[in-house]
């Protein structure tokens, strides 16, 4: 807690499933924005991804739960899932949002550069700080978040800070593929989702069941 606010850490996403990269951006928002505590959220039905026909909510859930589990400071949370129909930032942040609360909502680049598309887009600068993570070694990619925070920094007041860590290049879809296709991804999610997807057989086919 600084200046008598509860300093809260929102990290939410499609988590299907999660992993270590998911993992690291975590530690990494904890430790440099200082977090009393950090949300760990899984989109009901998000709104800026196409998800699995077979796609069942509460498994990403669950798998959060055990990548999580022994992250102090860490609350994975069911609230858009809960919520019904697409899980749209500003509901959650407006949820969670308190006079002695100071927000901080993480995010990736992809969704860092099209942060003014999103629903009620003024709404979210004004409840929370973005902050994004690099999962990406795209230089092209700097001259537009360059130009992008400039824009955000003129209509909103706020740019969107960038999280220092190691670039982790994984994403769900590529280990979805993995476990599909039969080859090794245990080395990619934390030990207790690996055994999570095995025994429930997860993302075996194009269903995603």
């Amino acid at each position: 807690m600084l200046n008598g606010q509860i300093r809260v850490g929102i990290y939410g996403g499609t988590f299907a499933p999660v992993h270590n990269g998911h993992i690291a951006a975590a530690k990494a928002f904890i430790e440099q924005m200082q977090l009393d505590i950090l949300y760990v959220i899984p989109a009901g039905i998000p709104p800026h991804k196409q998800i699995d026909v077979g796609d069942d909510p509460m498994h990403r859930y669950r798998m959060c739960e055990l990548g999580f589990w022994d992250m102090e400071k860490v609350f994975v949370s069911d609230i858009e899932i809960k919520r019904g129909g697409r899980s749209y930032t500003v509901d959650t942040l407006r949820e969670l949002a308190a006079p002695d609360r100071r927000l901080f909502l993480l995010m990736g680049t992809d969704m860092m550069l099209t942060l003014d598309q999103w629903r009620e887009s003024d709404e979210i600068f004004k409840l929370c700080y973005p902050i994004y993570a690099r999962r990406e070694n795209d230089p092209i990619l700097e001259a537009r978040i360059v130009k992008k925070n400039q824009e955000y920094l003129e209509k909103h007041g706020k740019i969107v800070r960038r999280l220092m860590l190691d670039t982790v290049e994984v994403a769900s879809t590529d280990i979805r593929a993995l476990v599909r296709e039969g080859k090794p991804y245990a080395h990619l999610v934390p030990p207790a989702v690996a055994d999570y997807i095995e025994k429930r057989g997860l993302y075996r086919d194009e269903a995603g069941v």
